[in-house]
């Protein structure tokens, strides 16, 4: 029986004691016989570990052939940490912020089970465990069940002591570790108060136990000094259900971003050399690699076509529907998706440098930008802490002093669950959590946030300044009218022309010769092709003199235009370009070639103007033009015949003026224009993802997009307005209410174990408001 050509029968293996390099990760590996080993085409390769070997496995041609020197990682690989509040905090392992405390988290979401999480998943169920028969223990004699007149006061502090103390000495480990970082970095947090308060509450229960003696007369009550055993635990248990709701909302933010990198496709069908075909890992893909992409496939990696044609679905790109035709020679972007044909790509630009490699950074990097509205957060932050402390400290004097009996049980509540309900957490959660959302949110409907600012500042844009081609118009020309002025047919004039033009590299003329080909015109070819600069172009079709050009030409030959001169006329003021035709010597007839405006300009220019946005054309095309399309449009204002440079004037002037302008371009020639704006708008389809000068990318080309991004800034902000809003009124009100401002008039103390619930749950409602920008429609 015959082996196929991954295993021989006798592979070449090198005597014991030799040394080989693995080539997978280049490293200098021992030869043993029982070794890590694998055969590929008659060689035996050696590897330092089963990863390497599993590695190796999945695309042997690829290591076999040294390939895997040298080429790119993918966007994935590197894997590093930041803070959710604090995105200056990066880190290369996880850990926790040592400014507030928190989880590091991923800079790019991962698939990977967060191991916080699970962790305090656990801790939460076994704190729970313990906090049920305390709360029995403390108060069951409220619901029928006097466990403690049953076993005895004295023993019932013992088995809360032995319930209590694994909670707050293992499970709440992770806060009491945080809150000791916050002192020791000089960052007071949320932890500070936490761990002071359950730390407050179980040593007081510990000395009440075991030494009651030292307390006053007046401070005990009828069984003994009161123990808040219940209440620390309590207190953990429900920090901790906060905390795991809180981290699964947090991973939910990044669920966007996840959605983008599960659009990349996981394998690319690699052709070799020797024409066979395999399944390639997708990070072993390299420039100049011809791949397959079969139907219904995703496009691994940027590329050009190379064989076939096919539709494909970019639709992740531009939020377009309609498939996109593409043949030999054309670009294709990866994770669009091939509808019909099967083509052959070389690969482009492949791991980092992909358009959607650089999406999801584009996104990563918005989330991790502070706006300037959490400036106002942070200022309140840095003074919060130390005053609740001292809040605290007040509280328990206060009723040390005045309370009833026992005075100093409801002095040590009072200061316990000022310093629990006091939590800076969702104060600080408030911005950074929307704009996570809102980037993630933005990116699904194909608009890209640079950061945080950019999209502060599109909310409260009053000027939109728009490039007329490619940005209002398509930026593609098609003929729109034949007129036949000689004895000759429509049919036959187009046939003449697009005879001519198919040796033009205009796009004018690239426009006749589809319309020609649309129409079913007879294809022809020319000779004695000449162009004329400025003017046109001439030459022999089918024996015939042939001249296509504007009116200059045309009185060249001695030819008199005056009476199509109104007709073409007519063509200008809709905004077309008009051409004259002459075939031996006589004026035969004309066609006119427009750029059609994109079919959703109209409709977003009205939603813009419904947002309360002037909208400004700046083109560098002729007033009769310009005027004709902005009349056609609505648009406000016209400036026309403007250079690049000049648009940036325009935008400063605007400035001066009091606006704030919003600029759209095509990120190349536009860019002076686009960094002087308060927020400048690329417009493209991923050719410029990666613009510096743009604080917004479109990867739509049409002005929606600016309809989409402005209705996200706007809801944004107000997210955000919102959170602060919710989390200072919550501490506002829940502080004094905790350290019994409430007391003397109703009676009504709070208990800490109150005050941990309401402080988890202000957090998890401030994530729960940013994730409704999530579900926005745009």
């Amino acid at each position: 029986m015959e082996n196929d050509h991954h295993h021989h029968a006798a592979p070449d293996i090198p005597d014991e004691g030799e040394t080989a390099k693995d080539p997978v990760c280049g490293m200098t590996v021992a030869v043993k016989p029982d070794g890590y080993q694998a055969v590929f085409r008659d060689e035996t390769f050696h590897f330092c570990s089963t990863k390497c070997k599993i590695r190796f496995e999945a695309d042997p041609w690829f290591y076999a052939s040294g390939r895997a020197v040298g080429r790119k990682k993918p966007a994935s690989a590197n894997v590093q940490y930041t803070c959710p509040m604090h995105p200056e905090i990066v880190r290369d392992a996880p850990g926790s912020c040592p400014i507030c405390g928190m989880a590091l988290e991923p800079l790019l979401p991962s698939d990977e089970p967060s191991a916080e999480l699970t962790d305090f998943t656990r801790r939460m169920w076994i704190s729970a465990a313990a906090a049920v028969p305390l709360i029995v223990l403390t108060m069951g004699e409220l619901v029928a069940l006097p466990v403690r007149d049953w076993i005895g006061h004295q023993s019932a502090s013992y088995l809360e002591f032995f319930l209590a103390t694994p909670i707050i000495l293992w499970a709440a480990l992770p806060f009491f570790r945080r809150g000791w970082d916050s002192m020791v970095n000089r960052n007071p947090n949320m932890w500070t108060l936490i761990s002071l308060g359950v730390a407050a509450a179980w040593l007081y229960s510990l000395v009440a136990t075991f030494l009651p003696g030292i307390f006053p007369e007046q401070y005990r009550m009828d069984h003994g000094v009161g123990t808040y055993y219940e209440a620390a635990v309590v207190i953990v248990a429900l920090v901790f259900v906060g905390q795991v709701l809180e981290l699964r909302a947090r991973e939910r933010t990044g669920d966007a971003i996840r959605a983008l990198l599960d659009l990349a496709p996981k394998t690319a069908r690699r052709i070799l050399p020797d024409g066979s075909e395999y399944d390639a890992p997708l990070e072993n893909i390299m420039e100049g690699d011809r791949l397959r992409v079969r139907p219904g496939d995703a496009v691994p990696v940027d590329g050009t076509v190379i064989e076939g044609r096919s539709s494909l679905d970019e639709s992740m790109l531009t939020g377009e529907s309609m498939p996109v035709e593409k043949g030999p020679g054309d670009a294709v972007t990866g994770a669009t998706i091939n509808k019909n044909g099967s083509l052959v790509i070389e690969a482009g630009k492949v791991g980092a440098d992909t358009v959607l490699a650089q999406i999801v950074a584009m996104v990563s990097n918005a989330r991790r930008s502070r706006a300037p509205i959490q400036g106002l957060a942070d200022r309140v932050s840095a003074v919060f802490v130390p005053t609740v402390v001292v809040i605290a400290i007040v509280a328990f004097f206060v009723w040390l002093a005045v309370g009833p009996n026992p005075a100093l049980a409801i002095a040590i509540a009072s200061a316990v669950s000022v310093l629990i309900i006091a939590c800076p957490c969702a104060l600080g959660l408030a911005t950074p959590i929307s704009i996570t959302t809102a980037a993630g949110r933005g990116a699904q409907a194909g608009v890209l946030i640079k950061d945080a600012e950019a999209l502060e500042r599109m909310a409260a844009v009053d000027t939109l300044i728009v490039d007329k081609t490619g940005t209002l118009t398509m930026g593609k020309p098609k003929l729109t009218n034949t007129v036949a002025l000689a004895d000759i047919t429509q049919a036959d004039l187009l046939s003449l022309a697009a005879a001519l033009e198919r040796g033009s590299e205009h796009p004018l003329a690239e426009a006749i010769v589809e319309g020609a080909e649309t129409k079913g015109a007879n294809r022809q070819n020319a000779a004695d092709f000449e162009a004329v600069t400025g003017k046109g172009v001439r030459g022999k079709v089918g024996g015939r003199s042939v001249a296509l050009g504007n009116a200059a030409m045309m009185r060249e030959m001695g030819l008199d235009t005056g009476a199509a001169e109104e007709k073409a006329d007519t063509f200008r003021l809709e905004g077309k370009t008009a051409m004259f035709i002459a075939v031996d010597d006589v004026l035969a007839g004309m066609v006119a070639v427009a750029d059609p405006i994109k079919d959703s300009t109209a409709q977003a220019i009205r939603e813009l103007h419904a947002q309360g946005l002037r909208v400004i054309m700046a083109t560098g095309d002729n007033e009769r033009t310009a005027q004709a399309v902005a009349g056609k449009l609505g648009i406000d204002e016209v400036r026309a015949g403007v250079l690049p440079e000049a648009k940036k004037e325009l935008i400063d002037q605007l400035r001066r003026d009091g606006h704030k302008i919003a600029m759209a371009g095509d990120g190349v020639n536009d860019a002076p224009a686009l960094a002087a704006a308060d927020v400048g708008i690329a417009m493209g389809t991923g050719a410029d993802v990666a613009m510096e000068s743009a604080g917004i990318t479109l990867l739509g080309g049409d002005l929606m997009g600016i309809v989409r991004a402005r209705k996200l800034a706007r809801a944004s902000l107000r997210n955000i307005k919102q959170n602060l809003f919710f989390a200072f009124a919550y501490n506002a009100l829940g502080v004094p209410i905790a350290a019994g401002l409430l007391y003397p008039a109703t009676g009504l103390l709070l208990s800490p174990m109150i005050a941990a619930a309401a402080m988890s749950l202000s957090s998890v409602s401030v994530i729960a408001n940013a994730l409704r920008l999530g579900r926005i429609d745009l």
